[in-house]
Parts: structure tokens; sequence; C-alpha cells
């Protein structure tokens, strides 16, 4: 059994991945809009040049002393961060919201299942995948699903594993800074291509709110809370509690999309919200040991 504090530190850090996961998946609807106007790569790229200029005002990462390996750890961090958005933002171009985050959550799914050393685990890992596995040809409505679309969906969905993996390593040695200077290499990464396909259309002033708005949703204020998260959970446990995307992303999608789901889509995301829920109330007190070089 969880001693209080313990659990009470659990508590708080699954409110900050529900809060993080509403965020973003809030701004995944709203960046649809700069869509027609500038891409995805174009988007992405407004995204986080915006966002790394507020954390870097309100984090001040540069304060930190890194070391080799700390500065290793938040650059793949940071290329993983950038990737997954420039990706999951090229799947939901041509597939529904629904479909992209459960194709992603194949990231984190692996990362649960790889980590994993208790039997409980592996049944909160199969509930989950149960609930994709009714969700995902549902969610496609009998029509054939864009096979690249689809392709970058898993993409994004390796890049969230490397992100739990960098993320956890990062923020254990320097905590929420280093989301701040993770989100920085990521925009570095991404601008050349966000630059080479949209061009001048990036400076148009008229974008700026929704970019602003995209980039304090989706990445500010989620990967501040995550970082936090990551810090004190283990990967496992992490991985599996981000199960609720897909749930949450249909609800976004319902709200803000217009996309209506059947009550097996529904049921499907019960099974995976189980899965979740069951994660949070058997994890271990105690934390993941840093993964050894």
């Amino acid at each position: 059994m969880l001693k209080p504090s313990a659990f009470h530190t659990t508590l708080a850090s699954v409110g900050l991945l529900v809060t993080a996961m509403v965020s973003i998946q809030s701004g995944a609807s709203l960046a649809k809009s700069l869509f027609p106007l500038i891409g995805p790569q174009g988007t992405t790229t407004l995204r986080l040049v915006l966002a790394s200029i507020l954390m870097l005002a309100i984090l001040r990462p540069w304060r930190m002393r890194l070391d080799r390996q700390a500065l290793r750890n938040v650059v793949i961090y940071g290329i993983a961060l950038g990737g997954m958005n420039l990706l999951f933002y090229m799947a939901v171009r041509s597939i529904p919201l629904g479909i992209a985050v459960a194709l992603e959550f194949t990231g984190p799914l692996a990362v649960a299942l790889v980590s994993s050393r208790r039997r409980v685990d592996f049944l909160w890992i199969a509930l989950a995948s149960l609930g994709l596995y009714m969700l995902v040809p549902l969610q496609a409505g009998g029509s054939s699903l864009d096979m690249t679309g689809a392709a970058c969906a898993l993409g994004a969905g390796a890049c969230w594993a490397l992100y739990i993996l960098f993320g956890q390593r990062a923020g254990q040695s320097h905590g929420v800074q280093m989301a701040g200077l993770g989100v920085v290499v990521a925009a570095l990464f991404i601008a050349p291509i966000g630059v080479a396909h949209a061009g001048t259309a990036l400076l148009d002033w008229a974008l700026i709110p929704t970019a602003l708005a995209v980039a304090v949703l989706s990445t500010a204020l989620p990967y501040s809370l995550e970082m936090i998260a990551l810090a004190r959970l283990p990967a496992r446990t992490f991985g599996t509690l981000m199960s609720l995307e897909p749930a949450i992303a249909a609800l976004s999608g319902l709200v803000f999309l217009h996309e209506y789901l059947s009550g097996l889509q529904w049921l499907a995301i019960v099974a995976i919200i189980g899965a979740s829920l069951g994660a949070t109330l058997t994890a271990s007190a105690v934390a993941a040991a840093p993964a050894a070089d």
C-alpha cells in the first residue's frame, strides 16, 4: 500500500498529466485551422518558436549548468519532441484526431510494455490494447485509412517513446527547466522545415494570435506539466497513464471538430480509461532509478 506522501505525490502527478492532455488536444483542434494557410509544417514551426520564447522568458533555462550527459539527454529529448509534433500534425491533416492519437499511442504503450516488471501491469496494458483495437477500425468508419497519415501517426508514436525515456532522464536532473530547453531544441530542429514549406507566410501577423494560443495550449503549458510528472513517475506508469490520450482526443474532436462516436467507440474509450485508472491505483510507490548509460 502506498504511504500517504507517496500516494499524494502520485495523485498530483496524475492530475498534472490529465491537465496536460486536455490542453494538448484542445490545442490540436485549434491548430487545424492554420493548416490551410501554412500547412502542418508551418503550424508546427510557429507553435514551437512561440512556445520556446515563452518558456525561455518564464523558466530561464540558460541558468542551468549542464554536463555532457545532461546535454545529450536534452538534445535527444528536444529532437523527439519536435519530431513528435511535426509528425502528429502531418497525421491529423489526413486522418481523424481520434485515429491519429490512437496510433500515436503505440509509442508510450511500448514503453509501458518493455519496462513492465509486474504481472498486474500487463493486465492494464492488455485492457488499453483492447480499447485501441476496438477504437481504430471503428473510427475509420469502414473506409480506407490514409496510409501516409497513419504512418506519420506511428512515427509520432516512436518519437513519443523517446520523449518519455529521455524526458524522464532530463527531468530527474534539472526539473521543469529542461522542458524549456527541450522546446528550444525542438524549435531549432523543426524551423528549417517550416520555413522551407511556408516561407514568408509565417510572418503574417494575423496568424500570431491563433498560433500563440496553440503554442500555450499545446506546448508551453502541457510540456512543463509533463516534465514535472516525468520526474516523479516511473516510465512504465507514465506510459500507461497516457492511455487517456485517445479518450481526450475523441472528446476534443466531438467538442471542437464535431466528430461523433458510436456506442462501441465510447466502450473502447471506457476500456482505455479503465486501464489508466488501474495503473494509477496499483502504481509502485518507489520511483524507477535513472537508466544506466
